[in-house]
C-alpha cells in the first residue's frame, strides 16, 4: 500500500505476485480488477488499512505493518474476522530514542543556528553565538514508558538526569516517579518527551491541562505520533513561552503540518523520521517479510499484535 525500499519489494516479488496500490492513480479501479486474488496486505503505520479497503478483499488472510505504529489499521474488523495483523516493535526502538535525544539536544543547544552561524559568516562578523540551555542535569518526564520510553530513559540516565515518567500504570521493576496523567507530571519536569503509543487510547493525551501546567521553560519533545497531542494547545504554549523550545518528529496532519509551527525559531521540525537509519529500516523490512513468509507457509507469525 505504500512506497517500499528496493531491498525489501525485490525479494517480494521474487515470492509473491505484488499488486502496487501506490502506483495506482485510481483506487477504485484498482480494488475492482485486483481486489478478489488479494491474500495479504503490506502497509505503513501512517497507511493503515480501513475496514472499507478490506471489506472488499475477500481472500484477505494477513495485514503485515512496516512499522510499530497500527493505529490506522482496524485492528477491531481484522479481530473479528480472524485475520492477524503484525508489525516490527523492537527493531526500531533504539534509533527512535536516539532522534528524541538528538531534537532535545538540537533545540536546546540550537545546532542548527550554531551551524548557520558559521556558515553565514556571523563568527566572523559578531563573535561567539548567544548562549543556549544544558540538557545534562535537568529533569526530564517520559510520557509513556514502553520500549521506547525505557530507551530514552537508558539515554537519559547516561545525562545525569532525574527521570519521572506518566503512564496508565507504574512500572514495578522502576524506582523512577510515577504519575497518572502528563497533567499530574509536567509541572514536575524541565523536559517533557512523549513516547505514548498512537491509536485512540491515546489520542489528546497530552491535553491543553497538561500544556497549560508545564513548567515556564520546559522543552517539549515528541517522537510517538501527532495525534498523542493537542495541537491547538501545544501552537499556544509555544505562542506564550511557556514551552520554551519544542523538537518535533511527529504531527497531526503530517506531511501537510500546520504552518503556524514552521514560524517558530525554537522549534526543531523532522519529517517523522525517528526510525530511518539505513540498519533499521533493513530490519524493519526484513520483518515484515518473515511475518508474511511464516503466514504463507503455515507457520507462527513473529511478532503478531494481539
Amino acid at each position: 500500500m505504500g512506497v517500499l525500499p528496493d531491498w525489501d519489494l525485490e525479494p517480494l516479488a521474487e515470492r509473491y505476485t505484488l499488486r502496487l496500490l501506490y502506483e495506482s492513480p485510481n483506487e477504485a479501479a484498482f480494488l475492482a480488477e485486483h481486489a478478489p486474488e488479494i491474500r495479504a496486505i503490506i502497509t505503513k503505520g501512517e497507511i493503515g488499512a480501513s475496514a472499507a479497503l478490506m471489506e472488499r478483499l475477500p481472500k484477505l488472510g494477513l495485514v503485515a505493518c512496516y512499522g510499530v505504529g497500527i493505529d490506522a489499521i482496524d485492528k477491531g474488523w481484522c479481530a473479528a474476522r480472524g485475520i492477524p495483523v503484525t508489525n516490527t516493535p523492537d527493531v526500531l526502538t533504539e534509533d527512535v530514542a536516539d532522534k528524541a535525544f538528538a531534537l532535545l539536544l538540537g533545540v536546546a543547544r540550537q545546532v542548527p543556528q550554531a551551524d548557520a552561524w558559521v556558515r553565514d559568516g556571523r563568527w566572523t562578523r559578531e563573535g561567539s553565538m548567544p548562549l543556549t540551555t544544558r540538557v545534562w542535569g535537568k529533569r526530564i518526564g517520559i510520557v509513556g514508558l514502553g520500549r521506547i520510553g525505557r530507551a530514552v530513559a537508558r539515554r537519559a540516565e547516561g545525562f545525569g538526569m532525574q527521570i519521572s515518567y506518566s503512564g496508565r500504570t507504574p512500572k514495578a521493576d522502576l524506582s523512577h516517579p510515577w504519575y497518572p496523567t502528563p497533567a499530574a507530571l509536567a509541572p514536575e519536569v524541565d523536559i517533557l518527551v512523549c513516547c505514548a503509543m498512537g491509536g485512540p487510547t491515546t489520542q489528546g493525551l497530552i491535553d491543553r491541562a497538561a500544556f497549560e501546567a508545564i513548567k515556564p521553560g520546559c522543552i517539549f519533545v515528541n517522537v510517538s505520533r501527532g495525534s498523542c497531542c493537542d495541537e491547538a494547545a501545544l501552537l499556544d504554549a509555544l505562542r506564550s513561552g511557556r514551552i520554551a523550545m519544542a523538537g518535533l518528529d511527529v504531527f497531526w496532519n503530517e506531511p501537510t503540518i500546520d504552518p503556524a509551527f514552521t514560524g517558530f525559531p525554537n522549534v526543531l521540525l523532522a519529517p517523522h523520521a525517528a526510525s530511518g537509519t539505513v540498519e533499521t529500516r533493513k530490519a524493519m523490512g526484513q520483518l515484515m517479510r518473515d511475518n508474511v513468509e511464516a503466514h504463507f507457509a503455515g507457520k507462527p507469525l513473529l511478532t503478531e499484535v494481539k
